[in-house]
Order: C-alpha cells, then structure tokens, then sequence
C-alpha cells in the first residue's frame, strides 16, 4: 500500500461555551448585565468579521468563489434539483461565513478547478484535492480537513484480489488525480486510461474497457452501491490528506482560511459535516 506524507493539523484548542442563565421574567441587575456583556460581544464580533472580509482580497468582492468538480460524491455532488452539495460544499460555506463572505460555487473539470485558483479565477478549488509537491509549486494549500483512501473498483469474481494484481491490467482513473498518477508511476502511462470523471471510469469498468477503476473510496463505495457486480478491494491503494487549493500569492486568504478551519475543528462543527455525509460503519 502507498501511504502519503500526512500533512500536519493545527492544533485545535477545546473551546467551551458559558450558559447565560436567563429568568422567565424580569431578570436580575446581574442577569440584565451579562446579557448586555453578551451583546456588546456579539456586535465586537461581527464588527471583526466584517473587518476581516473587507482586508481580503478574493476574485469578486464579498464573495469567496470555489472551483470544484461535482462528481466526487459524499465531497461534492449535483441532487435531482440541480444544486451542488457534500463535505466540501459544506465546509466551504462555513468558512466562508466565519470570513463573513458569500460562497458562490462554479463546477467545472477537475483540471480546470486546479487551474482556476493559480490563474486568480477563484479564491479556492476543493475537491476531494490531495497535497502532493507537484500542486505546492504552483499553489498553495490549507491545513489538512479529511484523509481520504485511494481504492480498487473490480467486477465480482476478477482475478484482481491485491493492488499487485494491477500489472497487466489495464485501470481506470479520473484524470489530473492522484489516482493517475499512482497508477501511472507504478504500472506505466500504457496501463491506465483517464476519464473526465469517475463516473466514466466505472461505466468503462461496467462496459469491460478497463479492468479496474482506482478512485478515493468514499465515491467509491457510493458508485459500488449502484453499479451491483462490482466490489471494492479489501487492500486501499493510498492513504492521502485533502486540503483546499489557493492561489501563492494570497497568504492572506490562506492564513484566514486556516484560522476558520482551526475553529471548525475545535467546535465540532467539521466533524459534524462529515457525520452528515459519511454513515458510521
């Protein structure tokens, strides 16, 4: 199995909350003072955000716009209705509040995501994206928010039962991943076929063009359980972490996103995203 550098977290501090006791009626002079303590902290608090939003410099003012590829389900995926939704989807508008920015999201390839924030078309590309050298010389990246596992698609009853049984095979990927690549540096660019989307991938696996699909498990599992015949290896690929992609040149953003994502972390609220779209197993 690959195992990828982990990057590091922040450490995330354990924040607790104080209750405000309030009475039914007619509070007491002590009660009337927290309260108005409360909202003088709350106004302070806004005053900061707005602060904050107005420092930042992002593609369109007031906006925090997000280039992703919706087709990498529980992370981003498009419903029956037409809007975009998933972990990353989530977790972006969330940040995007804590910065005090409205979240506009713009689907595209994952290629083009990856592009969009180096060329300043975007202010962040999320989509279920690894940290790898490659991406860090030409952008930036935030701390880790999700690990993700590269995995093995195969029909019921192949010979493939290890990510040994690869070579000679010819595999299915999602291109511009670290799926690609992995397969490319370890079994030859000959063996693997790029596909716009992993969806493409496991209807090519359906169809008998490719032998295996390697994708993150989480779509994984999700195109496993409607596509029946087909099954996920019980050895992963790779063990990555996902983080979000900036332009270089804004450190501002990213250090703005970081301390979002530090607050996120230690209030429960990321985690409570992932429960939302993740089933406990």
């Amino acid at each position: 199995m690959k195992k990828i550098s982990r990057r590091s977290f922040l450490a995330a501090a354990a924040v607790s909350a104080a209750a405000l006791a309030l009475t039914a009626c007619g509070g007491s002079a002590s009660t009337a003072s927290s309260a108005a303590a409360s909202s003088v902290a709350a106004s302070s608090e806004a005053a900061s955000t707005s602060a904050a939003a107005a420092e930042l410099t992002t593609v369109e003012a007031g906006k925090l716009t997000m280039a992703t590829n919706a087709t990498f389900p529980p992370y981003e995926m498009t419903t029956d209705a037409g809007t975009i939704e998933g972990i990353d989807v989530d977790t972006a508008q969330a940040i995007a509040e804590k910065l005090g920015l409205e979240l506009q999201i713009d689907d595209m390839d994952f290629d083009a995501a990856l592009l969009s924030v180096q060329q300043g078309k975007a202010d962040i590309a999320m989509a279920g994206i690894t940290v790898t050298d490659e991406r860090m010389a030409v952008m930036s990246f935030s701390d880790s928010y999700a690990t993700g596992i590269q995995s093995v698609i195969v029909p019921e009853g192949s010979d493939i039962t290890s990510v040994d049984d690869l070579a000679g095979k010819k595999i299915g990927t999602q291109r511009g991943t670290t799926g690609y690549l992995y397969c490319s540096d370890d079994f030859g660019e000959d063996a693997v076929v790029a596909y716009d989307n992993g969806l493409t991938a496991v209807q090519a696996l359906n169809n008998g063009q490719v032998d295996a699909v390697v994708i993150d498990n989480e779509p994984a599992k999700a195109y496993v359980e409607s596509n029946p015949g087909l099954k996920i290896l019980d050895t992963s690929y790779a063990e990555e972490d996902y983080a979000i992609g900036m332009n270089k040149s804004n450190t501002a953003l990213l250090e703005a996103v970081n301390s979002a994502l530090e607050e996120l972390k230690a209030d429960g609220t990321l985690q409570a995203i992932v429960d939302k779209y993740i089933k406990a197993e």
